[in-house]
């Protein structure tokens, strides 16, 4: 027989792909920068929600123990400028005496009349300026017991926003100062304005002309509040205010068209806003 020789190619069996080892995959850059956003979007996210779980009525709701502790030093601060005060005003009352009768009452020295004057102005302007500081430490009290969650009911026919209740008088119209007495008997005060805030709500309720908490009628071109303290932040109109030119412009208004103050006599009758 004849040999028959096998020219046929060894064929090597198929090796799956499978089989085939890799290196190690390589993510794309594009990726790993989107896992990253990602990754800092999701964190953004969690601090948001973390923040706004904190805040209540669009004010910061500080930690109950934080609020507490600053209740107690205000309070504490509040306690001591009232004691100062009483101590002020019995010192202005004793200088006073003094300069009535002309001399020391217990005999012991003559006092110098100029002397006794001088002495007396810097203590009245030491008592109101504890006055002045009473009324802000009074404030701050005030804040901070809302803000630990003693919420504040207003009267029928108040307007309650954040911690003070306003009722605006838009039916009769009055002078400043029978405004006031008005707010007065009404366990109030004529609003005194805050923050920008407030001034933004009480502005966007006014019908007309509206009296608030503010004027010059102690001292010319020193604008104080009802309850003394003085003036620090301002929405007056541009270029007010004037006095009008004839030093009569004593008391400040809301204008209903520029939701901004002015100066006007405090004489003219017309609405007011009262705040407690």
């Amino acid at each position: 027989m004849e040999e028959i020789n096998d020219d046929v190619e060894t064929v090597k069996p198929l090796t799956p792909r499978s089989a085939i080892q890799e290196g190690p995959r390589r993510f794309p850059r594009a990726s790993v920068l989107g896992f990253g956003l990602l990754s800092v979007f999701l964190l953004a996210v969690f601090i948001g929600l973390t923040v706004y779980c904190h805040y209540s009525d669009g004010v910061a709701a500080a930690d109950l123990s934080t609020v507490k502790a600053d209740l107690s030093s205000v309070t504490e601060e509040r306690d001591r400028l009232k004691a100062n005060l009483t101590e002020k005003t019995r010192e202005v009352d004793r200088l006073q005496s003094l300069m009535g009768k002309g001399h020391y009452s217990d005999g012991v020295a003559a006092a110098d009349l100029s002397t006794v004057k001088a002495d007396l102005s810097s203590v009245t302007e030491e008592r109101d300026r504890l006055k002045a500081n009473l009324t802000e430490k009074t404030r701050e009290v005030d804040r901070l017991q809302c803000l630990m969650g003693k919420e504040k009911t207003c009267p029928e026919g108040w307007r309650k926003f954040g911690c003070s209740c306003y009722l605006f008088l838009s039916t009769e119209k009055a002078s400043w100062e029978q405004s006031r007495q008005d707010c007065r008997a009404r366990g109030a005060h004529l609003v005194i304005v805050d923050s920008e805030e407030e001034q933004e709500f009480i502005s966007s309720k006014i019908k007309g002309d509206t009296w608030i908490g503010l004027s010059d009628r102690e001292e010319e071109g020193t604008w104080k509040w009802v309850d003394g303290s003085p003036l620090n932040l301002t929405f007056w109109v541009k270029g007010e205010p004037s006095n009008g030119g004839v030093g009569e412009e004593d008391c400040a208004v809301i204008k209903p068209d520029t939701k901004r103050w002015n100066d006007q006599p405090c004489k003219e009758h017309i609405y007011c806003i009262c705040e407690k």
